[in-house]
């Protein structure tokens, strides 16, 4: 057992659940794949999403947390993914989508199944490097709602990776950041005042 996926908050599956059993959130859903799909569908595999907004020299700010992902299953492979997002009212869906990352992601935690460290799935976001990553976090005892990424944790990139960055390869958190972060430092031009 070493990938543990947190369980999700309550509200957050029945949201989802709700979403998939209403013709019209999947009728209107751009996501041709589930509205083919045969058969049952079901969310599986809630990853907390996280949102690391600044990457500095001198270390990671505080992750938050953005919403719960759900990959949407048809037979053997997921088909789409639900985003639930935090309201005043409490966790809601968000909408469904498809594409790359949902294969990516479903790639990745068949990938860290097989690591012999124990870990916490996540899911971690750096917009402004418009990346996405599955994060092993460490610690196990932290509810997947909350902490930040530790230098021995793990981010492993997902497809499509920004330029020059292998997706699906594992990079210690303390290895991956510095490389990161000259990516998101403002390069000054000769002469100007910035």
């Amino acid at each position: 057992m070493p990938l543990l996926v947190p369980p999700a908050p309550a509200p957050a599956l029945r949201s989802v659940l709700t979403a998939l059993g209403s013709p019209t959130a999947v009728r209107e859903a751009r996501t041709p794949a589930l509205r083919a799909a045969q058969g049952p569908v079901t969310p599986e595999l809630p990853l907390p999403v996280h949102v690391l907004d600044r990457i500095s020299p001198e270390g990671v700010s505080a992750t938050r947390l953005a919403g719960w992902r759900f990959l949407i299953r048809s037979g053997d492979h997921a088909v789409a993914a639900a985003e639930t997002m935090l309201t005043p009212d409490g966790w809601t869906f968000s909408h469904f989508f498809e594409g790359p990352y949902v294969t990516s992601t479903e790639r990745a935690l068949r990938q860290a199944e097989t690591v012999t460290q124990p870990y916490q799935a996540r899911l971690l976001s750096m917009p402004s490097l418009y990346m996405l990553t599955l994060w092993l976090h460490g610690d196990l005892t932290d509810d997947g709602a909350t902490g930040h990424p530790a230098a021995a944790d793990l981010l492993v990139p997902l497809a499509p990776a920004p330029p020059g960055i292998a997706a699906h390869r594992p990079h210690r958190v303390a290895d991956l950041l510095p490389v990161l972060t000259h990516r998101v430092t403002p390069v000054r031009l000769l002469g100007s005042p910035a």
